[in-house]
C-alpha cells in the first residue's frame, strides 16, 4: 500500500525557520511527496526535494518567480488521481476552486482535490469531490499547529491521517 505524505505552506524563511524534524522524518519515509506550494524559497524547496523519494510538487501564491513549477499537477496511484493545486484566493470559496480544478483535471477513477494556502487541515466532500489540505508543516501563521497528512490508496480506498506536532 503506497504511503503519500502530503504537506504544504512551509514559508521557510519569511515565517518559519525550517521543517520540523518529525516532518523531515515523515517525508523522508513515504513513497510519495506531494506538496501544496509556498515553499517561500528556492532553498526550501530544495530541502524538500532532498528528502522526497518521489515528488508532485505545484507553486504557491507566495512563492519566487524563480520557483518553476506548475499550478496544477497530477498523480495517480492506484485507481486514485490526485490532483494537487494551491488553491490562491480568498479563504472563502477555497474548496468550491481546489474541487473544480480537481474536476478539470479527473482520472477515470477516484479523483482527489489537494490543496494549500488556508493553513487550516481539511478533509471533507465539496460537490462530490474529496478535498484535502494538509494545513502549515511548519506551523506558519495563520496556523495554530504545525500539520501534514498521511496518506494510504489501496485500489480506489484513500485513508487519510492527520499529523500533528
Amino acid at each position: 500500500m503506497p504511503e503519500i505524505a502530503i504537506l504544504g505552506d512551509t514559508h521557510v524563511p519569511s515565517r518559519a525557520v525550517a521543517l520540523p524534524d518529525w516532518v523531515r522524518e515523515r517525508v523522508r519515509a513515504a513513497d510519495h511527496v506531494v506538496h501544496v506550494g509556498d515553499y517561500d524559497s528556492e532553498a526550501a524547496l530544495a530541502t524538500v526535494r532532498e528528502l522526497a523519494a518521489d515528488l508532485t510538487a505545484v507553486r504557491g501564491n507566495m512563492d519566487p518567480g524563480s520557483v518553476d513549477l506548475p499550478r496544477v499537477a497530477e498523480l495517480d496511484v492506484d485507481d486514485v488521481r490526485f490532483v494537487v493545486t494551491h488553491g490562491s484566493g480568498a479563504p472563502a470559496g477555497w474548496a468550491d476552486r481546489v474541487a473544480e480544478t480537481a474536476r478539470q483535471h479527473a482520472g477515470d477513477g477516484v479523483t482527489v482535490g489537494v490543496g494549500g494556502h488556508i493553513h487550516e487541515v481539511v478533509d471533507e466532500v465539496t460537490d462530490g469531490v474529496r478535498v484535502l489540505n494538509p494545513g502549515s508543516a511548519t506551523g506558519a501563521a495563520p496556523a495554530s499547529e504545525a500539520s501534514m497528512l498521511v496518506v494510504d490508496v489501496e485500489g480506489d480506498q484513500v485513508t487519510v491521517e492527520v499529523v500533528r506536532e
